[in-house]
């Protein structure tokens, strides 16, 4: 049985969505207040956990005063135009770079479908578009009102996607990261980064995790997955992982070689204490081949990392 909504703080409240049913892949966070913000709707087919859930913590039809999305991806941002339609209150609020992917999401859905193949329909679903009056666009430092106290106050963190934003609770000091900060499975362990096509950028990456050092977050809320709250050493630690992945790509790439196989080689040993469930879903949704197109096609682009770039 799911588990069920798990209370991390003073008023967030923290929903599996069950990514292709399994537990503790994706996770969505309701911030409670008078107009109470759901942080990520997780995909297409997460809607029903996500809804149920909602419901179990005593939210009817009429009562969502918000969605807000880190970003697009569609583990992300696949379920908004459901929930929208279920909560049909809710103001979705997302980056101005992916505002018109939710209002008509046909490119999007389109570039989806030729990455995952039937894996998109069997794992993540589509996405239903959301009316464009139902849609707000977030600028950086714009705060979105939970209450009279409270704020959740936008933080502008391209890197992994151009159109990534992250949420800063000012009442439980929590910052909600999306993928910016990279992906910790519970039951893998390892901190990974997320560095998908087509809008990885190292550079912008690194800038981000500074930002989001800068704002002393009590707490980082990942999408993938849950709360880590020793902020200062988590945020260190992705900021070299990057590095070193983007290293190691680097070099292959300069070589004439195969950039995943030169990740896998490297950074195999992370997961060699993985079950075969375990393994599966960190691939499924951070594989190292997805990680390796993102570093090639930045590489492309010609930002060649050398040994110690991008350093703090």
């Amino acid at each position: 049985m799911p588990a069920a909504p798990a209370r991390i703080a003073p008023g967030v409240v923290q929903i599996d969505t069950l990514l292709g049913g399994w537990e503790q892949v994706t996770a969505g966070y309701l911030i409670e207040g008078p107009e109470p913000l759901l942080v990520e709707t997780g995909s297409r087919s997460s809607v029903p956990a996500v809804i149920a859930a909602l419901e179990a913590l005593g939210l009817g039809a009429g009562d969502l005063a918000g969605v807000a999305v880190t970003h697009v991806h569609l583990d992300h941002a696949g379920g908004v135009g459901d929930v929208a339609a279920a909560f049909p209150s809710a103001t979705v609020y997302v980056h101005e770079k992916g505002a018109r992917h939710l209002a008509d999401p046909t490119r999007l859905v389109d570039s989806a479908a030729r990455v995952y193949g039937d894996l998109l329909d069997r794992l993540y679903g589509r996405l239903a578009p959301t009316a464009a009056d139902r849609i707000h666009v977030l600028a950086d430092g714009e705060q979105v009102r939970v209450g009279p106290t409270r704020a959740l106050t936008t933080v502008d963190s391209p890197g992994h996607a151009k159109h990534h934003l992250a949420l800063h609770d000012s009442e439980s000091g929590l910052l909600f990261a999306g993928d910016a900060v990279g992906v910790r499975l519970p039951d893998a362990g390892v901190l990974r980064p997320a560095t998908p096509p087509p809008d990885f950028d190292l550079d912008q990456a690194l800038a981000s995790l500074r930002r989001f050092a800068e704002r002393r977050p009590v707490g980082i809320a990942l999408a993938h997955y849950g709360l880590v709250s020793d902020t200062e050493a988590v945020l260190e630690e992705a900021a070299e992982t990057l590095q070193r992945w983007a290293q190691v790509a680097g070099q292959a790439w300069r070589e004439g070689g195969d950039i995943a196989a030169a990740l896998e080689r490297a950074f195999a040993p992370d997961t060699s204490g993985l079950d075969d469930t375990q393994r599966l879903k960190l691939e499924t949704l951070n594989g190292v081949h997805s990680n390796a197109a993102g570093l090639r096609r930045w590489l492309d682009r010609g930002q060649t990392p050398a040994d110690g770039a991008g350093a703090r």
